[in-house]
């Protein structure tokens, strides 16, 4: 542990080094200059970031021992205390990844990754708190990291606190296996462990940045959605949070996660295919990184969450049906062209662009052989520009749009609730293009939130005046909800409250958002369709 913490402060210092020796940096168009900040005390020890334009920012803060070694596949454990000042001006590394969703992400081989980051605002007048908003990242729980979310925006316009985390992911994330489990701790649910172990942080700490640990909001996208939604269905994440926003999470409930013997036989399986075949704990514990991302490719990508007994006592649909859950105000939407990202991706990927050949085939494999003539009759080729079009609408609409409305209707009566459609469909993309226009894709609102947002690898891309504009109203929707519960403030249009007799969502649009019906989003993603047929599953 102390010859960990030893590369950890030589990490820290080289970072430090580094800022310091940089040329001091031009004064930004608003002003402001870069410098350091005061020392600021938290449980753990001291730290220093640096501020600029108005905002303060903690980078690389530890928030947990690094789970290598002998803590690898165990719950996170407190760091080490340290007494000199961190150099908090420099982001942590990523964890362990190497699927990247195209330019989603980078690839990391870097066990101790469990650091987290805070922006703040430099007025440290006053004896007044902000919200705090927690983003949790997206990926598919395989990838993705917290330095690619600029909160500025949100901080400075919306007068919060902003912390974003790491998570472990993929299989060092997400492993059962019996000799694992049989240790006597917590076990499966890593991931989620951090996130909570994260939310702790927070209580214990933010007061110290200005924040007030008693108005915490967790809100992310994709898994990220998924993430809030599994805090909200998981008893040990009981008072620590106070709202949930998910964006493009409600896929969660058409997903069924795997038992803890279905885990525990597909973590057997993997202990083999990475030359533990004894399956013992101290085998799975001597590996090294290299080896298991070499040996275990078929698993690091593939590791999901569990019903694991304790994290997640239940699966997380039966938990909001029940009313069994975290009950806070919840923000719940997706975008209008989600699955057009994941076409786009696929194409290329490959090479190969949908033919009309391969419509029905595709549309087939949604469905089944059964059901797939209902489908292609709603969803003819004529009313399409092209196959990829007509397979991205039908795929978007049965795993996220109208889950994300089911989801709406589940959570209304027990909690306040607000759905929202992002429907900017001349949003910018930061990923190659595709032979059909992306649209209002899937992670294309992060960067209203997260100015210039563009993924690991992607390439950033600016908002021209109205997109800026619908920015600024989503800023004050999300941190308005932050503050009181309800997003609607003076400046914005009114967003009302979802309830199951009038159903109405808000739609983020250009000019500017505005309600619109249920019938109208009903319609327009051909929900009566796909709610029969789930309710045939």
């Amino acid at each position: 542990m102390a010859g960990t913490m030893t590369r950890r402060g030589l990490w820290a210092a080289t970072a430090a080094a580094l800022f310091l020796s940089a040329p001091p940096r031009a004064a930004t168009q608003d002003g402001g200059a870069r410098r350091r900040t005061g020392i600021i005390q938290t449980a753990d020890g001291p730290v220093r970031g640096f501020e600029e334009n108005g905002v303060r920012r903690f980078l690389g803060i530890p928030f947990a021992a690094p789970p290598v070694d002998g803590l690898r596949w165990r719950p996170p454990q407190p760091p080490a205390k340290w007494a000199r000042p961190l150099d908090a001006v420099a982001f942590g590394p990523r964890c362990v990844q190497t699927n990247t969703l195209g330019v989603f992400a980078a690839p990391s081989d870097n066990e101790d990754c469990l650091y987290l980051n805070v922006f703040t605002s430099t007025d440290e007048g006053g004896q007044t708190t902000r919200p705090v908003m927690v983003w949790i990242h997206g990926g598919g729980m395989f990838d993705g990291e917290s330095n690619d979310y600029d909160a500025t925006k949100l901080v400075r316009q919306g007068g919060v606190v902003v912390v974003t985390i790491n998570y472990r992911l993929n299989i060092f994330g997400f492993l059962a296996h019996p000799a694992l489990d049989w240790e006597g701790h917590a076990f499966g649910n890593y991931g989620l462990m951090d996130q909570q172990f994260a939310l702790e942080w927070v209580r214990r700490n933010i007061h110290a940045f200005g924040g007030d640990p008693n108005k915490v909001t967790i809100f992310g996208e994709s898994a990220g959605g998924f993430s809030v939604l599994a805090n909200m269905a998981s008893p040990t994440a009981k008072g620590l949070f106070q709202r949930g926003i998910v964006e493009s999470g409600a896929y969660t409930i058409t997903q069924t996660l795997p038992t803890l013997q279905r885990a525990e036989a597909y973590g057997q399986q993997f202990a083999t295919a990475v030359g533990c075949g004894d399956q013992t704990a101290a085998c799975l514990r001597s590996l090294s990184v290299q080896t298991i991302i070499n040996r275990g490719s078929a698993y690091t990508g593939t590791a999901n969450p569990m019903v694991d007994g304790a994290i997640l006592p239940q699966p997380i649909t039966d938990a909001l049906t029940r009313g069994e859950f975290n009950h806070v105000p919840v923000i719940n939407g997706t975008t209008r062209d989600e699955l057009r990202w994941f076409v786009g991706l696929t194409e290329g990927a490959t090479g190969h662009v949908l033919t009309a050949a391969d419509y029905p085939v595709l549309m087939t494999a949604l469905v089944g052989a059964a059901n797939a003539p209902r489908l292609l009759a709603r969803y003819p080729l004529a009313d399409y520009d092209s196959p990829s079009l007509a397979y991205g609408a039908a795929w978007t609409d049965q795993l996220m749009a109208c889950p994300a409305r089911r989801l709406d209707g589940m959570l209304a009566p027990q909690v306040r609730t607000f759905g929202f459609e992002f429907a900017d469909r001349t949003a910018p993309f930061y990923f190659p293009a595709a032979s059909f226009p992306y649209g209002a894709a899937h992670t294309l609102e992060i960067q209203y939130l997260f100015p210039l947002y563009h993924g690991g690898q992607g390439v950033p891309q600016p908002l021209n005046p109205a997109q800026g504009r619908l920015s600024d109203e989503m800023v004050s929707y999300w941190t308005r909800f932050a503050e009181t519960g309800n997003p609607s403030s003076v400046g914005t249009a009114d967003w009302p409250r979802y309830r199951t007799r009038n159903e109405e969502i808000q739609s983020l649009r250009l000019p500017r958002a505005a309600t619109i019906s249920a019938e109208e989003f009903a319609d327009d993603h051909k929900c009566d369709l796909w709610d029969s047929l789930a309710g045939e599953r």
